[in-house]
């Protein structure tokens, strides 16, 4: 029983549970970005390039007997997301530079300072 109670607190911190979500989110990021490759990218950019080559998909794409063409589809999806990515990672950094950027507030004076301050002002008077 003792096994089934440490994976359960294993399973539930945090940092475990925050990864299983990036994880399916970034699942369903590559499915639409696929199918933005599939579906958008690919009809609009190499339809001419596949009519004069006589093809109706880029699956067809040969050189020799190597098909290439859903290599080239997935080197796009690659670059699309490597893209995103590195535009969420750079909009992070720079407003992780801002916060640090901003200077802390002053310290206020100690508890030594205030008590010569009190006797200064009873000086003073």
């Amino acid at each position: 029983m003792s096994f089934i109670k440490d994976f359960k607190a294993f399973a539930m911190k945090g940092n475990v549970m925050d990864l299983a979500v990036a994880v399916i989110i970034g699942a369903a990021f590559g499915a639409i970005v696929s199918s933005l490759v599939t579906d958008i990218i690919t009809p609009l950019v190499l339809t001419p390039v596949l009519d004069k080559a006589g093809l109706q998909d880029i699956s067809q794409l040969k050189w020799g007997a190597v098909t290439y063409g859903k290599f080239l589809a997935a080197v796009l999806n690659f670059l699309i997301i490597a893209l995103v990515i590195f535009s969420m990672v750079r909009a992070i950094g720079s407003m992780q530079k801002k916060q640090e950027a901003a200077p802390p507030p002053p310290a206020g004076p100690s508890s030594t300072d205030k008590l010569l301050m009190e006797i200064r002002d009873a000086l003073k008077k």
